[in-house]
């Protein structure tokens, strides 16, 4: 070697066989250039300071390939590697970028270097792809793994897949192995390089007669070409086409342009080159003469050298400087009889924007037979609109189940992760991907029910009123003057005021009508109950006054019973002014009683308070009642107790009742139940006490007179 006049050596695919030599080579500190693929062993300087590998950096290719799975919208994959260093460091990059980007590995199959050893494991493997959903595989190893792998792809027929790889990958894993027919597609990643000017015309005119020395084109001109050849002084060509060129060979046997490894066999003779001619300038410029220079002398200069090739390409033979890859994607098509061509079918540039790093053209890739459409590899089918992601346990996070949107959520996109609450005045829609916007609703007066209650309100209201004329028509009459006329003006006005008070519940609610609603309507039923009990206990006064004592005459004759109303109706007013001190009825919405609308309505602030107004007005009611119900049987011509005590025992039917209606009913109809409880108890105080007077006086004026009370008084004593 030391009497060679070489300078540098050139060494090949292997970074095994790259590593047996170099450590001969180092003895002597001859340069060595690699052309193979970038590996990380031999880029240790301390073991191979000798060493330069000529390709650019792989820094890149986990993303590329991601980004390639990202664009065809795969993300169940399965990974094939070796235990090479290599492919420990290219795998661990892969999980982080498939990791960040939500693409899951379906399985990771480790090929081994020993076939003989593996078959239980490479059976277990045909059985787990042939069994897998994953239609994508990410086959990364080296050489001696790889031919290992060619060999089983040999023995099985696995149809439909797509198997991603390098282009040194793609060098051992033969096609033929494949199937002639493209029953499975492989898109290779191939570090991008320029064309070389004139290469193509050369390759075209090579022939062995040109390059007598060169044994393999030779052998491969006698394969190809059925040639044969004899030597005596010179080698001559028999049976040969006078025009055989290398471009009538199909791709698989012998591809035209210049592969990856061509151009960096290209780029090291001009880093050599270009060495040289840098050291003997260096020469010349210290001492004016040029010594042809040993190989350790090149050293400093080729950890240096930067130049552009012919081509334009930069070429840097330092690792720390190196340049990241650009990758051209390739896919093979192959014609019948096993014609392949590799066609470049898109671009990966990491020097690009991001989200435009990959270009690819879809419709030149050549998928499975029998299919036009691209693959599908997923664990599980992408969740519409209207669903959410719902994770499948103890597996990927590319499985899950589809579930829909609860009540009043949307997804408006695929795949969502969870699902958007929509807001307050909006709604989901049936297929939950829109939210719409509710509709404003009330009890409103133009609506059905609401025009039922307002009419009834109206109704009984006027019909008070002209009962209220009829007493006043008739005030002078023994009737009238029996039952305590005054009591009877104020319980039939507070009776009109409880049927109009109503009308605050219809239409749409705002502050002032909240607050109104339940302290008039607390306020008015107070002094129309607290009314009856005056009118009861009048009533009962007016039999005891007959018995001996001054006191039970002093309250009647003094109108003590009249003054119940007011003290009534004073506690009541102070009961409603603590609730609107503490807790005052508010506009509230209600958007879960229906469907798409948004109901407007009051909200009783305290219900605490809200239930003590209803229990003072239900102990009124019950003390009525009460006393109603013992003077019931009190001897009189026009004792109303019997119709005080029936009214009471209907206005507390009509509450009682109310109660649980009114906890089961929701939005508008919770107003409604009210509503009508108001007027069924109104009307009831209204039909029972004033309809048999009514009657009397309308339609029997015999007995509302003098003489028909003294007819039917022997009558009242013979039944005592």
């Amino acid at each position: 070697m030391r009497e060679s006049n070489s300078v540098a050596v050139l060494t090949g695919i292997s970074a095994i066989t790259s590593a047996q030599i170099g450590t001969l080579l180092e003895l002597y500190k001859f340069p060595q250039l690699t052309f193979g693929p970038l590996d990380r062993v031999l880029s240790e300087q301390s073991k191979f300071p000798s060493l330069y590998q000529m390709p650019q950096k792989d820094t890149s290719l986990a993303i590329a390939m991601v980004s390639l799975i990202l664009h065809f919208s795969w993300n169940w994959v399965g990974l094939l590697i070796s235990l090479d260093e290599n492919s420990l460091w290219i795998i661990s990059e892969l999980r982080e970028e498939m990791a960040k980007n939500r693409v899951c590995v379906a399985f990771e199959h480790v090929i081994s270097s020993n076939m003989f050893m593996e078959v239980t494991n490479y059976i277990r493997f045909h059985h787990q792809i042939n069994n897998s959903s994953a239609n994508v595989f990410i086959i990364y190893g080296d050489n001696e793994h790889l031919q290992n792998l060619t060999l089983y792809f040999g023995q099985f027929l696995m149809t439909g897949k797509v198997w991603l790889m390098t282009s040194q990958s793609e060098l051992f894993i033969s096609r033929r192995y494949f199937m002639l027919g493209s029953f499975h597609v492989h898109l290779i990643f191939s570090h991008h390089h320029p064309d070389i000017s004139g290469f193509k015309n050369y390759v075209r005119e090579v022939n062995p007669s040109k390059h007598p020395e060169d044994f393999y084109l030779a052998r491969l001109w006698v394969l190809s070409f059925n040639c044969s050849y004899s030597e005596s002084d010179c080698v001559t060509w028999e049976n040969c086409p006078q025009d055989a060129s290398l471009e009538w060979l199909p791709g698989h046997i012998f591809e035209m342009a210049m592969s990856e490894e061509s151009y960096n066999i290209y780029n090291a003779v001009y880093a050599v080159a270009h060495t040289i001619h840098k050291m003997l300038l260096h020469q010349t410029e210290g001492n004016g003469k040029g010594i042809v220079p040993s190989p350790a002398q090149l050293h400093p200069f080729l950890k240096k050298i930067q130049f552009h090739n012919p081509a334009g390409d930069l070429v840097i033979l330092d690792e720390k400087e190196k340049l990241e890859a650009e990758y051209d994607i390739v896919n093979n098509w192959n014609f019948p009889e096993g014609l392949e061509v590799k066609v470049k079918v898109g671009l990966f540039s990491p020097y690009a924007l991001h989200g435009h790093q990959l270009s690819i053209s879809e419709d030149m890739i050549e998928w499975a037979i029998g299919t036009t459409e691209t693959p599908y590899s997923v664990c599980s089918e992408s969740c519409d609109s209207g669903f959410r992601k719902s994770p499948q346990e103890e597996k990927a996070a590319c499985c899950f189940d589809c579930i829909p949107c609860p009540e009043n959520e949307i997804s408006n996109g695929t795949d969502m992760e969870q699902c958007v609450k929509c807001p307050e005045h909006q709604y989901a829609n049936t297929e939950r991907n829109q939210c719409l916007l509710r509709v404003a609703s009330f009890l409103a007066y133009g609506e059905p029910l609401g025009m039922v209650l307002a009419c009834m309100a109206l109704c009984f209201s006027t019909l008070t009123a002209a009962v209220l004329g009829v007493f006043v028509r008739y005030q002078d009459t023994p009737i009238v003057k029996a039952n305590n006329r005054a009591l009877s003006y104020i319980l039939l006005i507070s009776l009109i005021c409880c049927f109009l008070c109503s009308l605050l519940f219809i239409g749409r609610p705002n502050t002032v009508t909240c607050i109104l609603q339940q302290i008039t309507f607390g306020v008015v039923f107070t002094v129309g109950v607290s009314t009856v009990l005056a009118k009861t206990l009048t009533v009962v006064l007016a039999f005891k006054a007959t018995s001996p004592g001054r006191t039970i005459r002093w309250l009647l004759v003094s109108g003590a019973p009249n003054f119940i109303i007011p003290i009534c109706t004073l506690l009541q007013v102070t009961l409603c002014g603590i609730w609107l001190g503490i807790s005052p009825p508010f506009l509230d919405t209600d958007v879960h009683s229906e469907h798409g609308h948004i109901i407007i309505l009051c909200n009783k602030g305290s219900l605490t308070a809200f239930y003590c107004v209803l229990g003072y007005l239900g102990t009124l009611a019950m003390a009525s009642f009460t006393v109603a119900f013992l003077a019931r049987n009190l001897p009189d011509t026009f004792n109303e107790a019997k119709f005080l005590t029936f009214s009471m025992l209907v206005f507390c039917s009509v509450w009682l009742t109310f109660l649980p209606v009114y906890h089961s009913a929701k939005g508008k109809v919770m107003v409604a139940v009210e509503v009508f409880s108001i007027l069924a108890s109104s009307a009831g105080l209204l039909c029972c006490i004033f309809a048999p007077k009514c009657y009397i006086i309308l339609l029997k004026s015999d007995r509302n007179s003098l003489r028909g009370f003294r007819n039917k008084a022997p009558k009242q004593k013979n039944k005592i």
